[in-house]
């Protein structure tokens, strides 16, 4: 019998950076940004002073970003899981988690990043373009929105705000 297909992000268990399963149902509820990452990218500091801005806002709002590092483009991120989670840390300060290094393109693309493609085309069709593309889960575990890599995680919060359909920056009024 075939395996049957993930329906929502919270079907999918990943690694952590220490190599650890988490199964992404412990975000069940919340709505969730998912940034593929790289330490030696010339977007890498505004995106993570960003991420983190967003972050420290909304957490405590039920607001998750999970950053999978992936050295696939450029190959800008060639350190170990030890060495990527120090440099985040370390130099970003960040809290949010830090997962398992993989692939999100190709045959061995993390089968997560597979469902997160799926209905959502970038210009090289559903392929995740370079380092910093970014994809928003609802609170259901769906995939509502990607964005390119380009795109200021501060801008999204205008975009979309995936609990009403509204601006993500009328968030104070939902809580």
């Amino acid at each position: 019998m075939a395996a049957q297909p993930k329906k929502t992000l919270y079907d999918f268990t990943v690694k952590d950076a220490k190599g650890n399963d988490v199964d992404l149902s412990v975000y069940k509820g919340k709505v969730v940004l998912i940034v593929n990452v790289a330490s030696k990218c010339g977007l890498t500091n505004n995106n993570y002073d960003e991420l983190n801005q967003i972050y420290l806002k909304y957490k405590e709002k039920g607001f998750e970003i999970l950053a999978f590092p992936c050295n696939q483009f450029g190959a800008q991120e060639p350190g170990t899981n030890e060495e990527i989670v120090d440099f985040v840390c370390t130099k970003f300060k960040s809290e949010f988690p830090i997962f398992d290094k993989i692939d999100v393109n190709g045959e061995n693309a993390a089968p997560v990043y597979d469902f997160l493609k799926t209905g959502f085309y970038g210009i090289l069709g559903g392929d995740v373009q370079w380092n910093f593309s970014k994809f928003l889960v609802d609170k259901n575990g769906q995939p509502v929105d990607r964005y390119y890599p380009t795109t200021s995680p501060l801008t999204i919060e205008t975009f979309r705000n995936s609990w009403v359909s509204c601006r993500f920056q009328d968030l104070q009024k939902l809580f």
